[in-house]
């Protein structure tokens, strides 16, 4: 059994059922899956780029990420609908918490200058999302190999029903807040 989950089973749970008065145990906000994504803008001119990205994200992820395609046509930006952008994957169950697990205890602790994750990134509905500024930041990217550096975005969806709630799920799993 994973670490984390083992972690949100023995300490995160009771703590949250004491602190908000839960009847159920399936009351206790979880989290539900992990989204990354990555933005590959500059792939309308170079499609290798975007196979770059990919292949980056699948080192992290551990899973093979989906390109993610243009909604509409937008000529300032030179994309065309159904252009390929970028890539995101989805990572549910054990994955998720190996994922959380080696982005809280190795990569976000090599961070030169890092004081912690903005407390502010709730959308209302439970769901967190943080922005990372390069990949290099994993332990799997080789600095060589990378063709550009580029940043990602984290959104950790969870089954909580405000901010408050979320906040507190997350902070007692390992997710270093900025105080």
């Amino acid at each position: 059994m994973n670490r984390l989950k083992e972690k949100y089973l023995k300490e995160v749970v009771p703590s949250l059922q004491k602190k908000y008065n839960y009847k159920s145990l399936m009351e206790v906000p979880k989290l539900e899956k992990i989204v990354i994504n990555m933005g590959v803008g500059d792939a309308t001119t170079n499609s290798k780029l975007l196979d770059a990205a990919v292949a980056d994200l699948t080192k992290i992820s551990g899973q093979k990420p989906v390109v993610t395609r243009a909604k509409k046509s937008i000529a300032g930006f030179k994309v065309r609908e159904g252009q390929a952008i970028g890539c995101k994957v989805t990572l549910r169950g054990d994955k998720m918490y190996n994922f959380m697990d080696k982005l809280i205890s190795i990569a976000l602790p090599g961070v030169r200058d890092f004081r912690g994750v903005s407390p502010r990134a709730f959308d209302g509905r439970g769901n967190y999302t943080m922005g990372i500024k390069e990949q290099l930041i994993f332990q799997e990217i080789d600095y060589d190999d990378v063709v550009k550096v580029r940043g990602m975005d984290i959104i950790f969806v969870t089954t909580a029903k405000s901010n408050e709630e979320s906040y507190d799920l997350l902070n007692e799993l390992g997710i270093p807040f900025r105080k």
